[in-house]
This record gives C-alpha cells, sequence and structure tokens, in this order.
C-alpha cells in the first residue's frame, strides 16, 4: 500500500515528490508520457517569460545561459532534479481512474497496472487539451494546435490564429524563415502582455505588411487549399497550405469529473478545493499546480505553485499524526 500516488511528472509533480521523499512517505508518480511532458512538447525554440531562478524547484538552482531559459535548458535542469532525488517514476502509462473504496484508500487504473495508496495528488496541467475551432475543415492534416519548429513551413502559405504568446512567437519564426503569415485574431489588437521582447517586434512586421493580420476576424472554414476568414466588413478567402492554431489549452475537465472532482459555479470551472490544504471534494484526493484555476490558465505557473507539494505533504501527515 502507496502513501501516496502523484498523476503528472511535470515540475509541479516532482516538487509533491520531492516532499513526500523527505518526509519519509511511499510515493509513486505515474506520467502517461515523458518526463516534463507538456515543456518537452513546447517549441523547439522557445524560450521562457520566467527567469530560471523562478523555475527552481528541490532546493537546486538552475543555471542557464542568459537570465531567461530555453525549452532545452529546462528539460535538462528537471533531469537532473529527478536523478538528484532518484525519484519514482513510472513513464508511459495514463491513469485512467482512480475510485475511492470504503476503507478511504484509493485503487488507481492505469494503461499497465493497478495500485492501492492512501492519498493522491493530480499535478496534470492544462496542455494536453487544445481548445479547438469547432470549424469545418479542422480535423484536416494541416492544421496543427501544436508548434515544434518553423522548417517544415518554408515557403509556404500560414495562417496563425490567435493574438497571444504563442502566436505571435510562431508569427515572427516561421515569417522570418520565409513563410508568408498571416494571423487572425478575435480581438480588436495582440495581446498586450505578450513578451516584452516580441511585442514590439510584430506589431512593427503587421504594421509594414510583412505579416498580415485580421483584428475582430474569426476563421470560418478550413479546406485543402484554402481557407475562409470572417472579419468586420467582410470574408476573405486566402490560399492556404497549413493552420496553425494557437488558441490555448485546457485542463482535462473530463477526467477531472470521473475521479469525483466537484466545481465551483463559476465561468473558469474552478475545482472546489481546500485553499488551506490544496485538497479536492473527495477527501484524500488533492489537486496541485495549474489545474487549480481551471479555464483561469493564465494565473497558476511554476513559480507560484512550488509550495503546493509541501502544502500537500504536511496536511496528508497531520491526518496521520491525528
Amino acid at each position: 500500500m502507496l502513501d501516496l500516488i502523484i498523476v503528472g511528472a511535470g515540475p509541479t509533480g516532482l516538487n509533491c515528490a520531492i516532499a513526500a521523499r523527505k518526509n519519509n512517505l511511499n510515493y509513486l508518480i505515474i506520467e502517461k508520457g515523458v518526463l516534463v511532458n507538456s515543456i518537452f512538447n513546447f517549441p523547439a525554440n522557445m524560450t521562457f517569460f520566467s527567469t530560471s531562478q523562478k523555475l527552481e524547484i528541490g532546493d537546486i538552482p538552475f543555471i542557464s545561459h542568459t537570465d531567461k531559459p530555453t525549452r532545452r535548458e529546462a528539460l535538462e535542469y528537471y533531469r537532473r532534479i529527478v536523478e538528484s532525488y532518484e525519484l519514482n517514476i513510472h513513464y508511459r502509462e495514463k491513469v485512467e481512474n482512480v475510485i475511492k473504496q470504503e476503507d478511504a484508500t484509493f485503487t488507481v487504473s492505469t494503461s499497465v497496472d493497478s495500485y492501492q495508496c492512501r492519498n493522491v495528488i493530480v499535478t496534470t496541467g492544462y496542455y494536453d487539451l487544445p481548445k479547438l475551432l469547432n470549424i469545418p475543415g479542422e480535423d484536416l492534416p494541416k492544421v496543427k494546435h501544436y508548434y515544434d519548429e518553423a522548417h517544415p513551413y518554408i515557403g509556404q502559405n500560414i495562417v496563425v490564429v490567435g493574438g497571444a504568446n504563442s502566436a505571435c512567437d510562431v508569427a515572427l519564426e516561421t515569417w522570418q524563415k520565409g513563410a508568408d503569415v498571416t494571423m487572425v485574431v478575435r480581438e480588436a489588437e495582440l495581446y498586450q502582455r505578450v513578451k516584452y521582447w516580441i511585442l514590439p517586434n510584430i506589431e512593427n512586421r503587421i504594421k509594414e505588411g510583412s505579416i498580415k493580420a485580421y483584428f475582430n476576424s474569426e476563421l470560418t472554414k478550413i479546406e485543402e487549399d484554402k481557407v475562409t476568414i470572417q472579419t468586420p466588413d467582410h470574408e476573405v478567402v486566402l490560399d492556404n497550405d497549413y493552420v496553425l492554431a494557437m488558441t490555448g489549452y485546457m485542463p482535462d475537465f473530463t477526467f477531472l469529473e470521473k475521479i469525483g472532482v466537484a466545481f465551483q459555479e463559476d465561468e473558469y470551472k474552478t475545482p472546489v478545493f481546500n485553499p488551506d490544504t490544496l485538497e479536492s471534494s473527495v477527501e484524500g484526493l488533492y489537486l496541485a499546480g495549474v489545474i487549480l484555476g481551471g479555464y483561469h490558465t493564465s494565473k497558476l505557473f511554476i513559480e507560484n505553485t512550488r509550495e503546493h507539494g509541501d502544502t500537500i505533504v504536511n496536511d496528508i501527515l497531520n491526518h496521520v499524526n491525528a
């Protein structure tokens, strides 16, 4: 019988495991993909907005070449965290259900096995489920909700959907590598909190016409060789090779509902949890990291959730000692 199962091996999950290890709890992390799976799936050349110091966990310094670390540096840093603490992780094993038993323990069923434990922490983040456009043609192979690198788009007609950080990064990088880029932005302007070193650049490229942009507009149809855009004045049809839909991501609400987590009646679908202990509506089942914000995915980050592991483990120990 395990004291604790942690669902997800992102930075928050690792931090929870470190807290458990320091307090001699018998724990296991179960990760459906690879270590820090979300960061691994970030664009290859991505630079974090946060400083390396704010991404540190486990009292181990994160040294990067510049103030803003890269994806590659982060992957190496978190690998060293796992190695230093000898964390117990099962990779490529998906948690499919968490069932609370009559004796107050949990059965955690995965794609590989079944486990018994006394407590569960869900730290699944939000990067796995893109917010869909829900328009005709979105299922075509040329539509991408995740971006890796610019090389495949050299010489191609690209439509980038969105006006926040990811969309601006993608538009600039693909344009710099020779793509013909058009942005489709639902709002009247780009998100004004885009990375400060990116925003002036993308605004100037749009102003000079190097990158075309339709504001107050929506993509309404995607076809094999073209797209349709509804602007405030008229409908526009463009030749198109790829659609890069940088529309954001959301937590796996279906999984949370399945395991019994209740939600507040607010616009963000915020999970019900005790702010002092991070225990969900299910006793013994805790939530940690960005999923606590529901749809409000810009509310919580690595730097302001680093204490979640200590908070939860302290509550578990309080129950044990009660």
